[in-house]
């Protein structure tokens, strides 16, 4: 599992940019409350390579899954949440994380760490409510 600002990060397939070549299906991390997204650790070196010479070819784009030969279905089992879940259950168990951290913070006198969860929490309780706004409009 990896953490970005505290939250747990999900696991998901998009494209990136590198340089001027987009490559897509590549394995990645994106964090729900900061929007930071990683490769994920277990390609990482792989990317690189196709990157580089995926640019040095001159390719405008390429398809990760064409040219690495992995089983990436592995990827994201420790992962806490995933793309394709519902973002209401999504932000409902970031929030539960969360809560569990502060009070572990809370438990062991981190005062710094409390404050960040309480903002981390702050930001988690807006994502869900602008997502209940949408749910009573549709």
């Amino acid at each position: 599992m990896s953490f970005c600002c505290g939250a747990s990060m999900i696991g998901t397939k998009g494209t990136l940019k590198h340089i001027r070549t987009h490559i897509h299906n590549v394995p990645i991390m994106f964090c729900p409350v900061c929007h930071r997204v990683e490769v994920h650790y277990l390609i990482e070196t792989e990317y690189e390579i196709l990157a580089e010479y995926a640019n040095g070819d001159g390719a405008s784009e390429v398809d990760f899954q064409d040219y690495v030969e992995k089983e990436y279905l592995t990827l994201f089992e420790n992962c806490v949440n995933h793309e394709d879940e519902d973002p209401m259950d999504v932000v409902e168990s970031q929030i539960d994380i969360s809560l569990d951290l502060l009070t572990f913070a809370k438990q062991i006198q981190d005062t710094e760490w409390e404050q960040d969860l309480k903002k981390r929490l702050g930001m988690l309780n807006s994502r869900r409510n602008k997502l209940r706004q949408k749910r009573t409009k549709v």
